[in-house]
């Protein structure tokens, strides 16, 4: 199986060192449980921008009977959409993907291109159920995985069934799998629970990016800049910027998982965060060679 990043990222654009990438965000209007119209989803744009975030991921659930989406019917509101936000000049570029829920035939739907994957990239944004463990969670995120498919699982830490599960996230944290947490777990906007399950990934380096999952510019709203600084009290500011750039970098760009950094623990992350100029070169190193690509 053969993925391909976005071409029109591939411009030999550069990236200011401040930007931030949100790579899950229910932003498209009338298409799932984010905003109900245009209005409300150009208000979530504007704050989005305001905020640092200068790509975001589009990501409509699918979810076969609830959010009957694909691939095609995403790409085309994004590109209506991308429209409205020119023509108001808020300048937030948006990519292709999808909040996907484990469903049968998950892989054929990716193979047939009907199931959308993070920018085309080889990442697939991968929901699992809230409230129930499902059966053979492990073996099916594994399947994916040995079709060459990188699963970002989205929010665990909000998951009711986490604490009793979370020997589950770290097995699949070491076989390859990256974890997504939600910004506002992370700042406490979901309440204490979520808040230490988030900060139990971010400090054991099993949080690979950071995302709003946003749905709504006041319940559910597009802030990330908020969390970021929340990561870097916990694992440095370094770490902090491989969550909310270099690596949703790669992600658009298609980088392999082995030429990003890796996660960082508490420990690891302080000797890192001592220096921050060597930090500085580190990621205008990746963002210089991806401008190129």
């Amino acid at each position: 199986m053969k993925f391909a990043a976005d071409a029109s990222l591939d411009s030999g654009a550069t990236f200011p060192a401040c930007a931030m990438y949100d790579l899950h965000c229910h932003l498209l209007p009338a298409i799932d449980d984010g905003p109900v119209n245009l209005a409300t989803a150009l208000e979530m744009a504007r704050m989005a921008v305001a905020d640092g975030i200068t790509t975001v991921a589009c990501t409509p659930h699918i979810y076969p009977g609830v959010y009957d989406n694909d691939a095609v019917g995403i790409r085309s509101a994004i590109a209506r959409f991308q429209i409205e936000l020119e023509a108001r000049d808020i300048e937030l570029v948006l990519v292709e993907g999808a909040d996907v829920h484990l469903a049968p035939n998950l892989i054929d739907g990716i193979r047939a291109g009907r199931i959308a994957t993070l920018a085309g990239s080889r990442y697939l944004l991968l929901e699992p159920p809230h409230h129930v463990a499902p059966p053979r969670f492990e073996e099916s995120v594994f399947e994916l995985m040995t079709q060459g498919i990188v699963p970002v699982i989205t929010h665990p830490e909000r998951l009711s069934w986490v604490d009793s599960h979370f020997d589950v996230f770290t097995r699949l944290a070491a076989r390859g799998a990256w974890m997504q947490i939600t910004a506002g777990s992370l700042t406490g906007r979901f309440g204490s629970r979520p808040r230490n399950a988030a900060e139990r990934f971010v400090g054991d380096g099993m949080c690979m990016i950071l995302a709003t999952d946003a749905h709504h510019p006041r319940r559910r709203p597009p802030l990330l800049a908020e969390a970021r600084d929340a990561a870097a009290r916990i694992v440095g500011d370094g770490e902090a910027t491989h969550m909310v750039l270099t690596r949703p970098l790669g992600i658009v760009k298609d980088v392999p998982p082995s030429s990003l950094p890796p996660a960082l623990s508490f420990d690891g992350d302080r000797a890192q965060s001592r220096d921050r100029d060597a930090t500085g070169g580190l990621i205008s190193r990746f963002l210089g060679r991806w401008s190129r690509a």
